[in-house]
């Protein structure tokens, strides 16, 4: 009988010792329920804070804006927002390379605001802003100047006098650009605008410098952080360029505002896509337009800033003294949102003088779907044009969209809208604006006929207008290197190009 009782004793021990295990644990849970329940012992980090006044917020608030344009568009929510202050900027990693965008532009602030303040967001150090048109009026440039590293430069007439006299000007790789309307003047300017932007990057400390239009968006697809200037850290110290090819916004409505925000889906780039799948699906892809893209296919570059630096035309670089060493990203993108408002068809049209008849726009427009486009919107009742917009631009069959998604023609690309998004709710926008009244007010009191012939830039007294006939001689030798360069078209400017088509297709496999 005794030895029986031993192993009762120890199993009432183990019972004894499996209770307090459970008894503990729920113990000191109710007790640290109880105590924050009643406030005391467990320290709430909110708490030390107002309703919706987290360090670094304010309550929003309603500035006025310069334009009825921009309300709908940067006027976000009436939650809390980050206040802009003049002095401010966003964080940056001082390891990694500094980075310029410049830009020639003639946009108002609802779609340069979005544009420039996202790039700030992806790491970009300092905006060249070559404005005109609408950008260089006060109410808009006056704002622009107020915020920290953007500097802007008018189109005066110093400023034309003073690129008339340029290198590139005086040399041929250009010169088959010259004299001619709308898109070709446009990239004439582009280039010459791009030539001075080096220098002032240069000056200003800068490592890499790229060429934007303000309805691009780079997209730093591959890269450890979602950073340009990280993205660019990582390339090898012995290349010089670096290509982004663009992929093309797909819209899935006629009725867009504000591309940035509302825009998610996009068609990869012929680079991005394995070649079986591009001319697989092509006819697919393009649904009748002349090209796989409405518009461009060849991306835009990035130069790293050194000795002899030159443009090649709106999309690439090149270097004077040197076979520059190129190469193009893998996952990276530049997000190109074209044709993405109705109103881009008619705002187009009013940009150039052309008729609208096939062999004249062939003088205003280097691609095919920008004529189509224009002689639409030159010679259809409004009813006519929505139709066409709808068929051609818009995204309106959401089996073939899901079909295309599948095989990776079109992509899902959420980023750039939340970031965006997010700008517009903070009230970052609208606060910029009230930061640059003061500035704004200011020059809306210099005299109007003086406000586009003055460089108010201070320093920099930059400037294009292409040379007309003035200078009889001038103009024959260059129109006799307009000629010759044709003969050799290795050194002409790149010019925006169309995607492969199906006859590269055929001369691939022949």
């Amino acid at each position: 009988m005794p030895p029986a009782q031993a192993p009762s004793s120890g199993g009432a021990a183990w019972r004894r010792l499996l209770l307090l295990l459970t008894v503990l644990p729920l113990t000191l849970a109710a007790l640290a329920f109880v105590l924050q329940w009643r406030g005391g012992g467990v320290e709430d980090p909110g708490a030390r804070w107002p309703p919706h006044a987290f360090p670094g917020m304010a309550e929003s608030t309603r500035p006025s804006l310069p334009s009825s344009d921009c309300a709908d568009v940067l006027v976000g929510s009436p939650g809390p927002s980050f206040p802009y202050l003049r002095g401010w900027s966003f964080p940056t990693d001082s390891g990694a390379p500094k980075v310029c965008v410049q830009t020639s532009t003639s946009a108002g602030l609802e779609q340069i605001l979005p544009w420039l303040f996202y790039h700030k967001v992806v790491g970009v150090a300092q905006f060249l802003l070559f404005v005109e048109g609408k950008a260089a009026k006060p109410n808009v440039a006056g704002v622009l100047e107020s915020i920290p590293g953007v500097k802007v430069v008018y189109r005066t007439k110093d400023l034309e006098e003073q690129q008339a006299r340029s290198r590139i000007w005086n040399e041929t790789w250009l010169s088959g650009f010259f004299y001619k309307p709308c898109n070709y003047e446009l990239f004439v300017k582009q280039s010459l605008n791009m030539e001075m932007a080096i220098v002032m990057a240069r000056d200003d400390g800068m490592d890499w410098i790229i060429h934007l239009d303000t309805d691009e968006l780079l997209y730093p697809g591959g890269a450890a952080e979602y950073s340009v200037r990280r993205l660019l850290a990582e390339v090898p110290h012995d290349v010089d360029m670096v290509i982004f090819p663009n992929y093309e916004s797909s819209v899935e409505r006629d009725n867009i505002k504000d591309p940035f925000s509302e825009v998610s889906m996009f068609k990869k780039n012929y680079d991005h896509l394995p070649k079986d799948t591009y001319f697989g699906m092509y006819k697919e892809a393009t649904r009748g337009n002349p090209n796989y893209f409405l518009t461009y296919g060849n991306g835009k570059s990035a130069a790293r800033i050194q000795d002899h630096l030159r443009p090649n035309g709106a999309h690439r670089w090149h270097n004077y003294a040197k076979s520059p060493n190129e190469i193009k990203l893998e996952e990276a993108a530049v997000l190109h949102y074209t044709y993405t408002k109705f109103s881009d068809l008619t705002s187009r049209r009013d940009r150039c003088g052309c008729k609208p008849t096939k062999e004249d726009v062939k003088r205003c427009f280097m691609l095919d779907f920008d004529r189509a486009a224009f002689i639409i919107a030159s010679t259809a009742s409004e009813e006519e044009m929505l139709r066409w917009y709808n068929e051609r631009v818009v995204w309106n069959d959401k089996q073939l969209n899901l079909k295309l998604l599948r095989k990776g023609v079109l992509t899902r690309i959420y980023t750039p809208m939340a970031i965006v998004q997010g700008l517009r709710e903070s009230g970052t926008f609208t606060s910029v604006i009230a930061a640059g009244q003061a500035a704004v007010n200011e020059k809306l009191l210099l005299k109007k006929s003086d406000a586009q012939s003055q460089n108010l830039t201070g320093p920099e007294n930059l400037t294009i207008k292409l040379i007309g006939a003035t200078d009889s001689k001038s103009s024959a030798r260059k129109i006799l290197q307009a000629e010759l360069v044709f003969s050799d078209t290795d050194v002409t400017a790149v010019p925006p190009m169309s995607p492969p088509g199906l006859d590269d297709e055929h001369r691939h496999h022949s």
